[in-house]
């Protein structure tokens, strides 16, 4: 069972955004100032014993714009069968209201305790695959299904490259039920639906792209998800969460909370988020069923590799500039941490919109931090790498779009960027499994998800602190293709702040044993 979602204080907040979407002509202050007062009027009405004493409408359980309505019960009889917190009372339609994400919890109540409420929330479909040609799973994906079976709800976190997908759709066959699989981004949400028109031979709906086709198997991007939900929310018994780490913002996370669906399944390779937002995971999808890291896997259903460390450093033009660069923005926090020990970066940032030495500092650090991401040996290394790799496409990771774009100018090769189309991105993709592009170098585009051809040589110039992106970045070379061993180069420019951030990209047990190499 989900984590229930409690709380008057947390129901308002999510009426108030679901107001705020579909009562667009009225002002935002009202409609805060009604919907607080909607979660608060609920405890008044149930101490004075006003609330649906005498209510005339039929006992009904009814699906209406994310949110779950019963008509027809008393504030007595509600305290008897409901958890505290769960409803709240609306006084607009005389009724109870909570998220239609209550609902596994809401139904089996009723069903358990109630005579007589007709629940007319749900209009789920059963689903009757005509073909079904999935792989057979490996041992560790059986062991995924069958974890997930145990609750039918929950994050199963697997490799890059493990078979996630797959995963999910044998799941989706062994349910046999409606399902809405939601994506980060338009790339991914095709890409499902060619693996359930490949897996399961059914033409799934889409909704999202300027395309609206929902049917009993749909697949969606997290905005739009958000967006359909309060119409289609109680049309699918079981959502899939791919990506899941995207899920819990304010926003996004209305697209688990506004569907009855009581079948969840999240699936990542990364689900730890720096903001602590993964700790709500178990309350939108349900616990962590299972998990396998990369080692357990490694050079078994992954491909084995190698990570290699090269150092390069700036020359002397470069140097000059980050040194002088350097000095300006340590003196201008030396002198403000003078007045305020606790002046942070957060706060430099805010202040260079009307203060003239923060902005100067900002635009230091960040003329400092190009310097650092657009080092001249850098382009000397790669044109090294393609030679000792001639004749294996390779992935290059830079860490922004000028340096990209440098790449690519550099070497007449592709470069995909978040603004490339959907066309554009396949084209290249394509040209790189058929041998018309030796490489293809992005920022981000390529860091999670999208099915990429065998590649077995990555190059990283750039990146975050993040351990989860090289993980991911790792991962887009692991798709185990016969013995080949998969390599992964990071150029890390020495003496300067690339160094710690590539200390934390490798804080993980799947970067044990990086070697240093000199070319």
């Amino acid at each position: 069972m989900l984590k229930p979602i409690s709380g008057r204080h947390c129901q308002a907040k999510f009426f108030e955004r679901l107001a705020y979407r579909s009562l667009q002509t009225s002002s935002v202050n009202n409609l805060s100032h009604q919907l607080r007062i909607m979660a608060e009027f609920a405890s008044s009405k149930m101490a004075s014993g006003e609330a649906a004493t005498h209510s005339s409408a039929p006992a009904e359980l009814t699906f209406s714009a994310g949110t779950l309505v019963l008509t027809g019960w008393t504030p007595v009889a509600i305290e008897k069968v409901f958890p505290s917190g769960v409803w709240a009372w609306d006084d607009r339609i005389r009724g109870w209201r909570t998220v239609a994400a209550e609902y596994s919890q809401v139904s089996a109540l009723l069903k358990s305790k109630s005579v007589g409420t007709r629940d007319l929330a749900a209009h789920v479909q059963s689903v009757a695959w005509s073909k079904i040609t999935l792989p057979e799973l490996r041992s560790e994906q059986q062991a995924a299904v069958a974890a997930w079976h145990k609750t039918k709800q929950g994050l199963v976190v697997m490799p890059t490259g493990s078979g996630k997908t797959e995963v999910a759709l044998q799941i989706m066959a062994d349910q046999a039920v409606s399902t809405l699989i939601i994506a980060p981004i338009r790339d991914l949400m095709y890409q499902w639906h060619r693996r359930i028109l490949r897996g399961l031979n059914y033409d799934a709906g889409i909704l999202g792209d300027s395309t609206v086709n929902v049917k009993p198997i749909t697949v969606t991007t997290y905005e739009s998800a958000c967006i359909h939900m309060p119409v289609i929310g109680n049309q699918f018994g079981l959502i899939v969460f791919d990506e899941c780490h995207h899920l819990p913002t304010p926003i996004r996370s209305d697209a688990a909370r506004m569907c009855i669906a009581n079948q969840r399944l999240g699936l990542s390779a990364t689900p730890e988020r720096s903001d602590g937002g993964h700790l709500r995971l178990a309350e939108l999808i349900g616990p962590e069923v299972y998990r396998l890291e990369i080692p357990e896997i490694r050079g078994k259903s992954l491909a084995d590799y190698q990570v290699f460390r090269i150092p390069i450093y700036l020359n002397d033009r470069e140097q000059h500039r980050y040194d002088e660069l350097s000095a300006v923005v340590r003196t201008y926090f030396h002198q403000r941490r003078q007045d305020d020990p606790t002046f942070t970066w957060e706060t430099a940032c805010a202040e260079s919109n009307t203060d003239p030495e923060s902005r100067y500092a900002v635009q230091a650090f960040r003329e400092k931090r190009s310097i650092e991401d657009r080092a001249s040996e850098k382009l000397r290394v790669l044109e090294d790498l393609f030679r000792l790799h001639q004749g294996s496409p390779m992935l290059i990771f830079a860490g922004s779009n000028s340096m990209a774009r440098a790449v690519s100018t550099r070497f007449l090769i592709p470069c995909l960027l978040n603004h490339c189309g959907k066309q554009e991105r396949l084209e290249y993709l394509e040209g790189l499994r058929d041998g018309i592009f030796p490489a293809i170098v992005a920022n981000q585009v390529l860091d999670e998800g999208v099915d990429i051809p065998a590649v077995k040589v990555a190059v990283v110039i750039g990146g975050l602190t993040s351990a989860k992106q090289a993980k991911q970045r790792l991962g887009r070379i692991l798709r185990r293709t016969g013995s080949h061993r998969a390599v992964l180069y990071e150029v890390v420019c020495q003496d300067t702040g690339e160094v710690q951030r590539s200390r934390k990209r490798r804080d993980s047990d799947a970067f044990t044993g990086t070697k240093r190499k000199k070319l």
